[in-house]
């Protein structure tokens, strides 16, 4: 301890007249103490930066509870305890700002991702609706009414008053050309293609 390498009365003292605002005994106790308190704090913090930063606020801490100190007490135990609560705050803001910093980046990504799928979304709409337009009359009008409408072939052979099979041949060429436009668009992958427009080439 300490107080044994150090005049148990002759500390006592300083604590006094720091009690009452003397500086100098300030800085007397920091020249006594400091070396070992600053040992004990790198041993925990691995920084020598870091360990020297503590130090210094150990000791601001110290002036500022200067009123709170008991004399009769071991001073080397009231300065290891201010030291390890400023290590344990330190490691708390630290976890507080990485688990902070996750956070945001989660969200900062996944309001990223969310953003470019529905700009992706939305070119690949309109490159559909483009297709679409593009189709002669008949098979435009096939292809809204089975795959947009979602009627049966039966129900647009009878609206149309051509055969299943027609509407079939309608739907089958019309899919293909409307595949093939997206794809020559190079906005998109042909899987994204195949996930959002399943139903509609299909």
């Amino acid at each position: 301890m300490i107080e044994k390498s150090n005049d148990t009365l002759s500390v006592k003292a300083l604590l006094i007249r720091l009690i009452n605002h003397d500086h100098s005994s300030f800085h007397e106790l920091y020249d006594r103490f400091s070396v070992q308190i600053y040992g004990n704090i790198l041993r925990m913090v691995k920084d020598a930066d870091l360990a020297q930063e503590i130090l210094q606020e150990v000791f601001v801490k110290l002036w500022e509870k200067r009123s709170r100190i008991d004399p009769d007490k071991a001073f080397n135990s009231f300065l290891h305890q201010i030291a390890r609560n400023m290590i344990y705050d330190h490691f708390r803001k630290l976890a507080v700002a990485k688990k902070l910093e996750t956070h945001f980046t989660e969200i900062n990504t996944s309001t990223y991702s969310h953003i470019e799928e529905e700009l992706i979304y939305k070119e690949s709409n309109q490159i559909f609706l483009n297709a679409v337009a593009q189709l002669s009359p008949q098979r435009k009008q096939v292809f809204t009414l089975c795959k947009i409408e979602g009627k049966s072939y039966n129900e647009v052979s009878d609206l149309l008053h051509i055969s299943t099979s027609t509407v079939s041949d309608h739907l089958l060429k019309s899919s293909k050309f409307i595949k093939a436009q997206m794809l020559l668009s190079n906005l998109l992958s042909p899987v994204f293609i195949s996930l959002s427009f399943l139903k509609a080439l299909l």
